[in-house]
């Protein structure tokens, strides 16, 4: 049984890396192992590492949910902010036997122009097949779309409303529940909020992930926007009287600086109450 690392970021989801991690395994007898090296927002005046770190969670958490629904074995976790160091790693504590390494073209790749490639075969002694997807000419195989929440995150209106959006077609949905800056127990409920969003989804056979963000609801959705390959935009709140996302201008400002088309769901108190219980 061969050990593929598949080390990927922004291109993880492009079609011409799933197709050569579907083609690998048609071969047989391979256990793969999905690598997302960190990277920085370019938002938001304080970074806050749990969100660095859930951003690339969601890329492994998409990319397994991917495997799972092909019948591949494959397992996942993030990596080391250098992506050299990222696969290093990865190959010293799985025996790993080849690497598939996804990119953007050279014109736009920050790890073509380290001599990525080069460096990790050179390092690592390992087979490294190279696949360059270029995702701002051809797109993704799905949509993608953003999900901006917290309190509502659960509500019964906003599962409904994200389950006839994923009727109309392949699609993947990411969902962003911007933290409640030091409150460690906020945090935890919202993470939980959210893991019960994603059961009800994948209960569907719909793939999601989700993870916390920025305490600033317009910083989460831009770094969101920078982060991942975003379609659409829907923003669930409380009614208008009772949210103060709605009082600051929160999808205007969002529509004005993303150009994506941005649906508002709104849930009252009472649902997003029976939600959590």
């Amino acid at each position: 049984m061969a050990n593929v690392l598949v080390l990927a970021n922004e291109t993880i989801g492009g079609e011409k890396l799933l197709e050569t991690i579907r083609e690998r395994n048609a071969r047989g007898d391979a256990r793969f192992y999905i690598v997302v090296p960190q990277s920085r927002p370019r938002y938001g005046r304080v970074i806050y590492d749990e969100a660095v770190r859930d951003s690339a969670q969601v890329r492994v958490d998409l990319a397994l949910e991917f495997a799972r629904l092909e019948g591949i074995e494959a397992t996942g976790e993030v990596g080391d902010p250098d992506p050299y160091t990222a696969a290093t790693d990865a190959v010293a504590h799985y025996g790993i036997d080849e690497i598939i390494l996804s990119t953007h073209p050279g014109t736009s790749s920050g790890w073509l122009r380290r001599d990525l490639p080069e460096r990790i075969q050179h390092g690592t002694g390992k087979p490294v097949e190279h696949v360059v997807v270029d995702i701002a000419k051809q797109g993704l195989p799905f949509r993608v779309t953003l999900v901006l929440a917290n309190q509502t995150v659960a509500s019964p209106v906003l599962v409904d409303h994200l389950k006839k959006l994923a009727e109309d077609g392949p699609r993947r949905f990411i969902i962003v529940a911007p933290q409640n800056s030091g409150d460690g127990r906020a945090v935890a409920g919202s993470r939980q909020r959210l893991a019960a969003l994603i059961e009800s989804l994948r209960g569907d056979e719909i793939v999601a992930a989700g993870m916390i963000g920025d305490p600033d609801p317009f910083t989460a959705a831009m770094n969101a926007v920078d982060y991942f390959f975003i379609s659409e935009i829907v923003v669930s709140t409380l009614p208008e009287f009772r949210s103060r996302w709605i009082e600051g201008g929160l999808i205007d400002r969002i529509k004005r600086q993303t150009g994506k088309p941005v649906e508002h769901v709104e849930a009252t108190a009472e649902q997003t109450a029976a939600a959590g219980a």
